[in-house]
Order: structure tokens, then C-alpha cells, then sequence
């Protein structure tokens, strides 16, 4: 695309949206960045850009943002934002970051979506990558944009990108060599019109534009993964933890083995994978068969894969106190990720729960709370709908209600405070919310960090 002097609007001046704009000046576009927000951190990132040179307006958006031809959204922008649904009346082309940094990329891509485990995944496959010595970035949803380093990539760079369903929805021509859907589960309908067709035919973009050449590696025990990835002009490569597959990976024995154009691999012993329960085995099957695509060998992912443990805040444990034990899950914001967590444990838990509801649907854990859960801690805004699901079949103790003030730090210590009382020795405290952060804090990392702070102070 010729850029120079083209006229384009960046809707966002946080992390995505200043990496964007600094790319796009680089190669001489006249942009534009105007941010609804007006934050301490909006405000001084507007005014660096303002001192590289690109204009920047925050606190709302004025009419010189449709003055454009192309408009890059960052992800935190919902579609249905009023800007965006401007822009589309006035027929501007709408695309999003990682899309403009894919126009740059030279090296080949691994995109890694699903409802859960995209963080883990990406993390343990740059892991792997980075023990294998292979020459690689990771970038995209876990941190860091992908166009604050593209330029950077050369053909001999694997570039490892975690992506969302709100940065597919605006791709056009972004095309990964290996795309990765580890599963589609219930997960922000409210910006799908809770319509879980929609969600998963975004999540199904990433295959796109793949041809024959690229590999598609999916979940076969996923239900929604198959309804919504309908193509079939890319090899796929799937991953299952209940059955052996053709063309994938598998369990054989207790043994984690891959299966590539014949040839059958041991990687490793599924009891000596560090990091565990079933959806860490699928994320380890779909991380095995990313790195061994790109050629490394099943020795060097065998290494990682005893030794890597884990992502911060996803079922991370903190400490033991007295013979409890303390888990960070402050990553789990869906009912699917709670059931996950509450699977990987044969103690008894006290479950913290509760935050801003996104329209959950409590009822799929229902039987498995009975099994699994001695007692529930309700926070946040949802504590009501936490206790009126949850209190016919286990104790139920709410913190907080709607209406009252906002808490973070005081709330969560009197919620932790709670489920000690609640625990005894061989008992597990799970903090594993099932709801997203901001009705107490910034985003779940602020939740995960002030959770473990309490804890280490016991």
C-alpha cells in the first residue's frame, strides 16, 4: 500500500495505538490519533507523539478523525464504538494494528487465538523458540504490538503473535503461516450480540487468508471450532487430549506423541509436563506442534516443556500458609476458564469469584462446584448473581454489592481473609473470578498482583 502523505486516523493512544502511529509516520503517512479517553497515561502518551511529530487529540473525537482514508482501530475499541460505526457510514476502510504491521512483516507469522490459553500457549511456544535458539519475537496480545518491532523481522524471524477476536474482526489481508484456534467458548458476547455464532465466526478469520501452503492447528475435541472454520484450502494440523488423530498430536500411553506428514514422535511423559491439567496439555500439544512446524526438534521442546512453569496469574501458586495453599487465577474472566482451573485440583477449594458479569452462564459448572467446592467467597459487582446461582448447592459469603464504594485492596483482603477461615489444612484458596476486573481494578493483572500481596502477608 502507498502510504506516503495518505491521510490516516489511529483510534486508541495506548500501547497498539502510539506503536501503529510511530509505524505509519515512518514510512511518511500523515496520521492522526484521537483517543475518547483522557487519562494521565492517554495524556502523556499523546503528548510523546506530539513530540515525534504526529498529531493527537484526547477527551473525545472531533471531526478531523474522518478525515481519512483508512482508519486503524486498536483492540480495546468496541465495533460498535460510534466512531467506528461513523467511519463505516462514511465508507472509510477500517483495518486493525496487527493488520498494518502484517504489511511490514517479513518473517512468517503463528497467530495463537482462542477463548483460553492464548497467553500460556504464546508463552511457552516463544519459550521453546527461545531454547532451541531459533531466531523469533513474540508480540501481539500478551504485551507488546506487533508493529513497535515488524521492522525489526527478517525472513529467518518466526514471529509469535497472541490475537483476539476484537483484532480479527478488522484484518483484511493479515495472513499467518500457522494459525492456532486452541478453542472457542462463551466469551464477551455482550460486543457479539451474544450471539456465540458471531463470536466464533470472528475467531474463524484467522484462516482467512490462508492457502495450501499455510497449517491450520485446531482443537478436534472443540465443537465450535468446527462450526466455524469451514475452509479446507490450508493443511490442517489438529490436537486432541480424549483421542488419538490422524495429523496432530495426541496421548499414546500417557505419552504426549505428534503425528506429521507420518511420521510419529514421543515428545514427552504427560506426568512430567510442568505445568498441568487438561488445558495445559492442549496448550502444550498446540505449542509442540507450532515449534516442531518450524523445525524444532521434539528435544528441544521435551526441555521445555519439564521445566517451563507457567504465565503469571494463570493458576499460579503464591504460597502455603498452615497447609493451604493459595492460587493467583486472576486471568480466568469466563465461566469456561474457571472450569478448567477448578478440574486441574483434587483438594478441596474455597473459591474467590466475582467481578464486573459479562454475561455468564453459571449453570455448565454447576455439577462440577458440588464436586469440587467446599465454599464460595461472592465479590465485586456480580456477588449477587454469584450467590443467587451458587447458594443451593454450596456456603456462599458475599464482600461486596452493588452500589457501594468502589474497593480494591480492602475488599479483596476481607474476601481472602474469608476463605481462610472458610479452609483448613489440605484446602486449596482459588482465586479464579469468572469475571473481569473493572469494578475493583485496573485489569486482572492489578487484581492478580494485589491478591498475591495479601497472601504473602499472612
Amino acid at each position: 500500500m502507498e502510504l506516503v502523505n495518505k491521510k490516516i486516523s489511529v483510534i486508541g493512544a495506548e500501547r497498539s495505538g502510539v506503536a501503529v502511529a510511530q509505524l505509519l509516520r515512518s514510512k511518511k503517512a500523515q496520521v492522526f490519533v484521537s483517543d475518547f479517553g483522557n487519562s494521565e497515561t492517554t495524556q502523556q502518551h499523546c503528548a510523546e507523539l506530539r513530540a515525534a511529530g504526529i498529531e493527537c487529540e484526547f477527551g473525545g473525537h472531533s471531526e478531523k478523525v474522518y478525515d481519512c482514508s483508512l482508519m486503524v482501530i486498536s483492540p480495546g475499541v468496541p465495533t460498535n464504538a460510534p466512531v467506528v460505526l461513523e467511519a463505516h457510514k462514511r465508507g472509510i476502510n477500517i483495518v486493525a494494528e496487527i493488520e498494518v504491521a502484517s504489511w511490514f512483516c517479513q518473517g512468517p507469522i503463528i497467530a495463537i487465538t482462542g477463548s483460553n490459553g492464548k497467553t500460556t500457549t504464546t508463552t511457552l511456544l516463544g519459550r521453546i523458540l527461545s531454547d532451541a535458539k531459533k531466531k523469533h519475537v513474540v508480540a501481539g496480545n500478551i504485551g507488546t504490538a506487533f508493529s513497535s518491532l515488524v521492522l525489526d523481522v527478517d525472513p529467518e524471524t518466526v514471529v509469535v503473535l497472541e490475537v483476539s477476536s476484537f483484532q480479527l474482526d478488522f484484518i483484511d489481508s493479515f495472513k499467518p503461516k500457522i494459525a492456532l484456534i486452541l478453542n472457542i467458548t462463551q466469551n464477551h458476547l455482550d460486543r457479539y450480540d451474544n450471539a456465540m455464532e458471531k463470536y466464533a465466526a470472528s475467531k474463524a478469520r484467522i484462516v482467512m487468508n490462508q492457502t495450501a501452503d499455510d497449517f491450520f492447528i485446531c482443537n478436534a475435541d472443540d465443537e465450535w471450532t468446527k462450526k466455524a472454520v469451514i475452509r479446507d484450502q490450508m493443511s490442517v494440523v489438529s490436537f486432541s487430549s480424549k483421542r488419538l488423530v490422524e495429523n496432530g498430536a495426541f496421548v499414546k500411553e500417557n505419552m504426549l506423541v505428534t503425528r506429521l506428514a507420518g511420521d510419529e514422535h514421543p515428545i514427552i511423559a504427560v506426568d512430567d509436563i510442568s505445568i498441568k491439567g487438561e488445558h495445559n496439555l492442549q496448550n502444550t500439544m498446540a505449542a509442540a506442534l507450532a515449534a516442531q512446524l518450524v523445525g524444532v526438534t521434539p528435544a528441544y521442546i521435551r526441555s521445555t516443556l519439564r521445566n517451563f512453569k507457567g504465565v503469571e496469574h494463570r493458576q499460579e501458586f503464591v504460597r502455603e500458609v498452615d497447609g493451604i495453599k493459595y492460587v493467583n487465577n486472576s486471568k480466568a474472566t469466563t465461566v469456561e476458564a474457571v472450569e478448567m482451573a477448578l478440574k486441574s485440583y483434587d483438594e478441596p477449594i474455597v473459591l474467590i469469584m466475582g467481578g464486573k458479569d459479562k454475561g455468564n452462564d453459571y449453570s455448565t459448572i454447576f455439577d462440577l462446584v458440588k464436586k469440587k467446592v467446599k465454599a464460595i467467597v461472592a465479590t465485586g459487582y456480580s456477588a449477587d448473581t454469584i450467590v443467587k446461582n451458587f447458594e443451593k448447592i454450596v456456603p456462599v459469603t458475599k464482600v461486596r454489592t452493588i452500589g457501594e464504594i468502589k474497593p480494591n485492596r480492602e475488599s479483596m483482603k476481607k474476601a481472602i481473609d474469608i476463605a481462610t477461615a472458610l479452609a483448613v489444612k489440605g484446602d486449596v484458596v482459588l482465586l479464579s473470578p469468572a469475571c473481569t476486573s473493572f469494578d475493583w481494578f485496573r485489569d486482572f493483572e492489578e487484581r492478580g498482583r494485589v491478591f498475591k500481596q495479601i497472601v504473602n502477608q499472612i
